[in-house]
């Protein structure tokens, strides 16, 4: 009974909560570590303490004091805090000190651990690649390792989640940790001991000449050093004689609104509208290119799709209403709210909505939501439910939200970015064989069978032609896989096989290109035979 005498106290709580979250935000926003420029510059009213406040510091301090049962305030905010963030709207979060490192890691673009790119998709620890001068390259780790230990620890064979052995494996920097590797033709485990050191994130994952005269470049967030990757990656590949640029934001969730900014201004002549931000009281910022970009004249293909969101869109919208590339792909996410990060004393902070972003249009991008709706994250489902994924048909948007952009074209806001050259989602060639030897593994596991066999030519491999001589030169990869599935349980059907050729061979292919030093330069140099979307990308450069 006395627990669920409290129980009664929590609507209370979370409604006098509400108000003392907006409060806190616009006293302390100035201030504020930012994940986006404000919009706007809060008045005396605004931020005076309401009565809701104050009675929400007397209920907890009552509770604390007389209540019948010893209660930790503390306990209490930190479980309200993230309720009340979620009736704000779907993007104003609640960041607890314990999780603030890992929230904050792929922002800021490093991390203190190992240095080793590994998968554990069989239950062990493969180390697929080592990062160049990093702590488990100086200790002599090598690509193909199996870590069956951590500091005596058996890790191997006993279905550990993957994020479990990354926090073993991470640590501060200066600590050492030992690892037990199984490594081919060895017998017994070699033991390594590793230094954790600073290791960088890279927000890019591929850039490479995909074609002779056409660039490629992967983008998957925009963190602290992404425009910083993005210069030198283009510059490298300037070199290399780009003539237009296939830029892909597809997946790319966002991040740094500044870092949006900074890489649309490489794409736009001097003095367009990028993007501006209102917040409630009707301030705008707005943010204008100031001409000194390096592909301001290089043909365009952007790529997005549904998962496409925030910073992401921000490019894609601003670029698009600039009449500038081609957009190309599937509706993008539908992300327009502006955070802004506040830290507290404790380590941890909230992150709240303070403005609204647009296009240069004057598009709002942000998808309907109603608070505290299970809906909003189930719209990516829904939208595959009706058909969306594979006609553009089957997108309806009102004709109030329809605008114009310089050079006449259409293009429409409340939900996303809507390409210029829309792509279905392919699945024809996904036939039953297809699913059981991926849906198994079985795909994935031969292919670090085969890069252990060829070990000594994968490790020598330095550039994307090399990697391209080298699995041109097996002639019978597919049947040599096809082989290997029938051992492990997956008859062959010919048909089916024929079917999901193409699909079959570029996974095989760019599975191997992985665990070269190419890595994600290599995977995305084999896969893309088997993207519709890229292939249209071709296309339209050619037209």
């Amino acid at each position: 009974m006395k627990s669920k005498h409290f129980a009664l106290w929590i609507p209370t709580i979370a409604a006098c909560a509400l108000a003392l979250g907006v409060w806190m935000g616009y006293t302390i926003f100035r201030g504020s570590q930012r994940l986006a420029p404000s919009a706007a510059k809060q008045t005396t009213s605004a931020t005076a303490p309401s009565r809701a406040a104050s009675k929400l510091d007397l209920t907890l301090g009552l509770v604390e004091r007389i209540y019948v049962e010893p209660i930790n305030k503390d306990s209490i905010v930190e479980a309200l805090m993230p309720r009340l963030m979620e009736q704000l709207d779907p993007h104003s979060t609640y960041i607890s000190a314990k999780d603030m490192q890992a929230v904050n890691e792929p922002l800021e673009g490093e991390f203190d651990g190992i240095g080793v790119v590994f998968n554990m998709a069989t239950d062990t620890v493969v180390v697929l690649n080592i990062i160049a001068g990093g702590p488990s390259y100086k200790a002599g780790v090598l690509p193909g390792d199996r870590i069956v230990t951590i500091d005596g620890d058996t890790v191997a064979g006993r279905k550990i989640e993957q994020n479990k052995v990354v926090e073993r494996l991470r640590g501060k920097r200066g600590s050492k940790v030992t690892i037990g590797i199984e490594r081919q033709n060895v017998e017994g485990l070699v033991d390594v001991t590793i230094t954790r050191d600073k290791i960088p994130m890279k927000s890019i994952d591929a850039a490479f000449m995909i074609r002779p005269t056409v660039g490629y470049v992967r983008l998957t967030s925009f963190a602290r050093t992404t425009h910083t990757e993005f210069v030198e990656a283009i510059d490298r590949l300037k070199g290399e004689g780009m003539q237009s640029l296939i830029f892909d934001l597809r997946g790319n969730s966002g991040g740094y609104l500044d870092q949006a900014i900074l890489m649309t201004n490489e794409f736009l002549p001097e003095g367009r509208l990028m993007v501006y931000t209102e917040d409630r009281l009707g301030v705008q910022q707005k943010e204008f290119s100031t001409g000194g970009g390096r592909l301001t004249e290089l043909p365009l293909v952007v790529l997005i799709d549904e998962y496409s969101a925030s910073s992401s869109e921000i490019v894609a919208g601003a670029l698009q209403d600039n009449d500038r590339g081609t957009i190309v792909g599937r509706r993008s996410f539908g992300k327009g709210l502006v955070q802004s990060q506040i830290p507290f004393n404790d380590g941890s902070a909230i992150r709240l909505t303070v403005a609204k972003y647009y296009t240069p249009t004057g598009r709002s991008i942000q998808k309907p939501f109603v608070r505290g709706a299970e809906g909003y994250n189930e719209d990516i489902w829904n939208r595959y439910e009706s058909g969306q994924f594979f006609s553009a048909d089957s997108i309806h948007f009102a004709d109030s939200l329809k605008f114009t952009t310089p050079k006449g074209k259409t293009v429409y806001g409340g939900g996303g970015i809507m390409p210029d050259v829309f792509v279905p989602l392919d699945t024809l060639d996904m036939t039953p064989y297809y699913y059981a030897v991926t849906g198994f593994n079985i795909l994935y596991r031969y292919t670090l069978d085969y890069a252990d066999k060829h070990r000594k030519a994968i490790n020598s491999i330095r550039t994307v032609e090399q990697l391209e001589a080298f699995l041109n030169g097996d002639k019978a990869l597919l049947e040599d896989f096809v082989r290997y599935a029938s051992e492990k349980g997956i008859k062959p059907n010919r048909a089916e096989i024929a079917k999901s050729r193409v699909l079959i061979e570029s996974l095989l292919r760019a599975y191997i290109a992985r665990n070269t030093e190419l890595q994600d330069n290599g995977y995305f140099s084999q896969i893309w035979p088997a993207d519709p979307t890229l292939l249209k990308a071709f296309e339209l450069l050619q037209e």
